[in-house]
């Protein structure tokens, strides 16, 4: 024992990141040879996915911010496809130039930013669009370490989610919270209809009034005597049935709105939560009005990213199987074929329907400078928001 005190959270700090602290030793000892050499070279690196994962016909990119945030200053240029762009396999979306000593020990932080993020946020994406404009709430800050919150709060927003549960996750988006209550708070006050009831008296009105409406008893039964104590004011109840209660939860959700509807609530919404996924949406899309997720999109797979260099001093070099030179990424906007040519080509006509492509590669930075202003989140997500209705999505 070294007698060092351990952290107590795990997690890396910005300034221990930007120092290059969570790079692959690989790294550290590659700069250590190169420095004594005396070897300094100017690479481009280029940032691709070989394949897919869950059999993901496309992805969107993510992490982008936060890769312009570490190395700015560094004298470095990069072009990217914008955050929130569909990307499929064997493209190029991001590019990296500089001499290697300035960049090569971030490797591991840039690719750690990529790949996760755009796993977190394609999750996401998946389940906006399968949910066919029912809203979605981001409850899946609880399955992540919480020093990652907002970053996976945020990637499931820009895909489309409605609102995310963590308060700093909002605050960093500039959104209020969104929540409902506990089953903690329930059983504390003995019922749903006394918890239901204390929210309403003691919370501030402009917050949606909603009901956790399985902690004692039957859904419908505690939905029925809370939609009668509240009235009016009762915005929807909430199922997170347990799945050793379950059975069969879509059969309990049109038994619920039966009974609601029957008795004169058909103003009522049903939310849906408690380890909802693809599948589970499309086949509860039917009787729900929204749902609350987690864990289908904070532990979305991570998107495999490699980084590789493709040019060294301008010339063309690359590793087997990887294809060398600067390339310029074009896509038809009219039928979405992606087209790679070397960098410098104009734009094609495309192969597929003979429409003109436009460039997706942006340069972003030059010299460690932004070069362009960097869209805020609402702004992405608006866009991926209207990206999603060109693409479409089995669910896995």
């Amino acid at each position: 024992m070294s007698g060092k005190k351990s952290p107590r959270l795990l997690v890396a700090t910005p300034e221990e990141i930007a120092k290059g602290k969570v790079a692959d030793v690989y790294f550290v000892r590659s700069r250590q040879i190169l420095e004594s050499e005396g070897i300094r070279k100017r690479v481009r690196a280029e940032v691709f996915v070989k394949s897919l994962p869950r059999n993901w016909s496309w992805a969107l990119f993510a992490g982008l911010n936060e890769v312009l945030e570490l190395m700015e200053g560094h004298d470095v240029t990069i072009r990217s496809i914008p955050e929130g762009t569909h990307f499929r396999a064997n493209f190029p979306v991001f590019e990296i130039e500089g001499d290697y000593l300035d960049f090569g020990i971030f490797e591991t932080a840039i690719l750690g930013l990529l790949c996760q993020a755009s796993g977190i946020v394609t999750s996401a994406a998946r389940c906006v669009k399968l949910a066919d404009g029912r809203p979605i709430l981001s409850f899946g800050a609880r399955r992540m370490h919480p020093a990652l919150a907002p970053m996976v709060e945020r990637n499931a927003y820009i895909a489309g989610c409605s609102g995310v549960s963590a308060v700093k996750s909002a605050e960093v988006l500039g959104i209020e919270p969104t929540g409902t209550i506990p089953h903690a708070l329930i059983i504390l006050m003995g019922d749903s209809v006394a918890a239901t009831m204390a929210f309403d008296e003691i919370i501030d009105p402009s917050v949606p009034r909603v009901a956790l409406v399985d902690t004692f008893g039957d859904e419908k039964f505690e939905s029925l005597a809370v939609a009668e104590a509240m009235g009016d004011k009762l915005a929807a109840v909430r199922l997170d049935t347990t799945s050793s209660r379950r059975g069969n939860f879509l059969r309990i959700l049109q038994e619920v709105r039966w009974e609601l509807d029957l008795r004169g609530w058909k103003g009522v919404k049903l939310i849906a939560s408690g380890g909802i996924n693809e599948k589970s949406i499309v086949n509860l899309n039917q009787v729900v009005n929204g749902y609350g997720i987690g864990t289908a999109i904070s532990g979305g797979p991570t998107v495999d990213f490699s980084m590789d260099i493709i040019e060294i001093e301008g010339k063309p070099i690359a590793k087997r199987g990887k294809m060398s030179g600067s390339k310029e990424l074009f896509r038809c906007r009219e039928c979405l074929t992606d087209h790679v040519l070397p960098r410098g080509s104009d734009p094609p006509v495309c192969d597929s329907c003979g429409k003109k492509t436009a460039p997706l590669l942006v340069t972003y930075m030059e010299k460690g400078k932004l070069t362009v202003p960097y869209p805020d989140a609402e702004k992405i997500r608006s866009e991926v928001i209207n990206h999603l209705k060109g693409l479409d999505v089995e669910p896995s």
